[in-house]
């Protein structure tokens, strides 16, 4: 199988700004353009290899996880350093539980805003009030 940059992106389900943006991070590579003679001649072409790499990328970022450590995380592919794997995904853990935590303590808020705001039609609403400076 062989891609154009945007076959490609369409393929990842990516725009090709965001393919070439992983290439400048280093998260991917560049193949040479293919046939033309001289400087802007011929296609680059990607391969399968390729697009499991875009979607690596896009699975990673999905699980929150920073171009940074999906970086970390191609190196250690090559590595097979699976305790450091491990230690990035449950830092990740980590990091998801607080959020989950922080959101869960932020709905359960809201949640007493909107009762308190249903329970009278008298002076200010408690949930602007509480958005107010």
């Amino acid at each position: 199988m062989q891609l154009t940059i945007g076959k490609l992106a369409t393929a990842g389900d990516v725009g090709v700004e965001t393919v070439r943006y992983y290439q400048r991070r280093g998260l991917m590579g560049t193949p040479a353009r293919s046939g033309g003679d001289g400087w802007g001649g011929g296609v680059r072409r990607y391969d399968e290899n390729d697009l499991r790499r875009l979607k690596f990328i896009r699975a990673a970022q999905a699980s929150g996880f920073t171009l940074e450590e999906i970086a970390e995380l191609l190196a250690l592919e090559e590595s097979d350093d699976r305790a450091r794997v491990r230690g990035l995904a449950r830092q990740r853990i980590d990091a998801l539980d607080h959020k989950i935590a922080q959101m869960t303590e932020t709905r359960a808020a809201l949640a007493r805003l909107a009762d308190q705001c249903a329970a009278s039609d008298k002076g200010p609403c408690p949930i602007l009030a509480a958005f107010e400076p």
